[in-house]
């Protein structure tokens, strides 16, 4: 188990999403950055949120499609 960050650096605070180490991840970060213009947007994978105070506070999405979406959302 994994967290996927997405952290807009002009921004306090960061989103996360509960997932897997993988294939599936690799793709989805990839299609992140081709599809929602992530410029100033910064993908990262950490193993637990409380390791990782420099991004906190966190919001956490319930699933990949609200991640996605809330990602794609950030640079509007």
């Amino acid at each position: 188990m994994c967290y996927l960050v997405a952290k807009d650096t002009k921004k306090h605070g960061c989103l996360a999403l509960k997932t897997q180490h993988g294939k599936h991840l690799v793709e989805l970060k990839r299609s992140l950055y081709d599809s929602a213009k992530c410029d100033g947007i910064q993908l990262v994978t950490i193993s637990r949120p409380t390791a990782y105070g420099e991004y906190a506070p966190y919001t956490f999405a319930d699933d990949e499609e609200e991640f996605v979406s809330l990602v794609k959302s950030m640079r509007k």
